[in-house]
């Protein structure tokens, strides 16, 4: 092939990446996990606290796990009142990756089964919107919330068949549910 001579690309893989890239996206994940279990075992050691981590690699993220077989353990301390500590170490654990691998992570820590609860939770609100809306009209607004969770709400919406707009700056960030735009 000369310099001047056109790639050709096969317009049916195009698309697809290829097994080396899916493996090396994996290996970054899985990189990024045993990082952030490492520099969440240091801390949980530094702060005195028991807990099992657990790393799994899916829809191209990595999520952590740090549960505890102790009744009454002090993992419920790394999550805070409504999970704020969680949020916090979360956004530590990822800048840990970050200065480590210098690579954005989006990975995902939940303690204690709080994310699974509170996911159940959201899901609950979301749908109590869609049935509000869809009995009075109009619309409603629901209380700020992060980005994870506004996500979760947003795809519970869509499938309870009604439209959802994030609104609002930083922490007033907020959904607003309704049946027409």
């Amino acid at each position: 092939m000369t310099a001047d001579s056109p790639v050709e690309l096969d317009p049916q893989n195009a698309a697809e990446p290829s097994e080396e890239a899916v493996d090396t996206s994996v290996n970054r994940l899985e990189e990024e996990g045993e990082v952030a279990a490492d520099y969440l075992e240091e801390l949980m050691d530094i702060a005195d606290i028991d807990g099992d981590i657990d790393i799994e690699v899916r829809n191209g993220r990595t999520y952590i796990s740090i549960v505890s077989d102790e009744d009454g353990s002090n993992l419920q301390s790394l999550v805070g009142d409504g999970g704020d500590v969680l949020e916090a170490l979360q956004e530590l654990t990822r800048l840990s990756v970050l200065s480590a691998t210098e690579s954005r992570s989006r990975l995902v820590l939940d303690i204690s089964g709080y994310r699974q609860g509170r996911n159940s939770e959201l899901t609950k609100i979301a749908a109590d919107a869609v049935e509000h809306v869809k009995k009075q009209g109009g619309q409603v607004s629901l209380e700020p919330m992060g980005a994870y969770e506004r996500k979760i709400v947003h795809d519970a919406i869509a499938e309870f068949g009604c439209l959802s707009e994030s609104e609002g700056e930083g922490a007033d960030r907020h959904i607003v549910v309704s049946t027409d735009r």
